[in-house]
């Protein structure tokens, strides 16, 4: 298990990139980098993955320092890099999933600071990789990636995945009549980050509003209900990572329907919330409907079908040209959810 470095690390791991080197840097962090075997992985100018039934599935995804994630918070709170690294693996799995896809490897593009910890970055490396293992990906190979230098951290992977033979499961096939269900937690990950920009740090936090705060630094999507809602037959499916609303809004207009939610199927979540959501002045409803980086599921299904294990109905599909999602009949108007170029 990584150590869970913070930055700044330790005194006597100040070793930088910048001193270590490329190639020095590149020793200590493959190792670190564990997952399935591929076909042929990191050493050579491109790895060599399978396409088992022809096809694969492809997810590419970022963070960026101080855009997706801080080194230090308001609260006080470092971002070690172990959580960095298991945050960019879950988010890439979680779009794999939301296909009904099965993981099958990654590569990892990293830009680094001339003056960053090398631990911080072995971290990294073990982080991404405890994510691969513990969420569930088995089939997931590491399979390689790049370094550059920038002014900032960023971290990019892009994922391949199976389907096993199986259609893609797409935003576009929810029909009217279809009922809409989750998969996974609503809320959590916007509680955690509301705690994390808050005046009140680490050592203040209770032990529910520290478990929030770890599911935002460390998300943890349902990776096998993507291909039992695929096997169950759903008709529409995508990751929660922007918010409910907004998600769910994009695959009401790629649908050409409405998502008509329902407050009273979506009250445990926001009563689950609640104190902490009081004690920061707060709706707590408003992270339900409008909180991203849960990275659980949204899909709909056939009126007629058995919900796979996990899924729970939200509300139903009806006709509507105009898209969008209303909740108890109204337009879900303030929550949007997370947009990257909003204001």
């Amino acid at each position: 298990m990584s150590s869970n470095r913070q930055w700044p690390v330790p005194a006597d791991e100040q070793s930088t990139v910048g001193k270590l080197g490329e190639s020095g840097l590149l020793a200590r962090i493959l190792p670190r980098l564990r997952g399935a075997q591929a076909l042929l992985g990191p050493g050579d100018d491109a790895a060599m993955i399978g396409a088992p039934d022809g096809r694969f599935v492809f997810s590419v995804d970022t963070l960026v320092q101080d855009q997706d994630f801080r080194l230090t918070w308001a609260s006080g709170y470092s971002s070690s890099g172990y959580d960095v690294g298991w945050k960019s693996a879950a988010q890439n799995l979680s779009d794999i999933n939301a296909m009904g896809a099965v993981a099958t490897a990654a590569v990892i593009s990293l830009t680094l600071p001339h003056e960053t910890p090398v631990g911080w970055v072995e971290d990294l490396a073990d982080g991404f990789s405890a994510a691969v293992r513990e969420l569930g990906a088995m089939r997931c190979a590491i399979a390689g990636g790049d370094l550059g230098r920038g002014r900032e951290i960023s971290i990019t992977a892009a994922v391949t995945g199976d389907l096993a033979g199986a259609a893609p499961l797409l935003r576009s096939g929810a029909r009217p009549g279809d009922v809409v269900a989750v998969c996974g937690i609503l809320g959590a990950g916007a509680a955690g980050l509301a705690l994390l920009e808050s005046s009140r740090g680490p050592g203040g936090w209770n032990e529910q509003e520290a478990r929030l705060v770890g599911l935002q630094a460390r998300p943890r999507p349902p990776l096998a209900a993507g291909p039992a809602a695929a096997a169950a037959g759903a008709t529409a499916m995508m990751d929660l990572s922007d918010g409910l609303g907004r998600d769910g809004a994009r695959l009401a207009a790629a649908s050409g329907v409405v998502l008509a939610l329902e407050s009273a199927a979506l009250a445990p979540d926001a009563l689950a919330l609640e104190p902490v959501a009081g004690g920061l002045g707060v709706e707590a409803l408003t992270w339900v409907l409008g909180g991203g980086e849960d990275h659980g599921l949204l899909a709909t299904f056939g009126r007629d079908v058995e919900l796979p294990s996990g899924f729970r109905q939200i509300g139903d599909v009806v006709a509507g040209t105009a898209g969008g999602c209303t909740i108890d009949g109204a337009p879900l108007g303030a929550f949007l959810g997370y947009d990257h170029f909003g204001g």
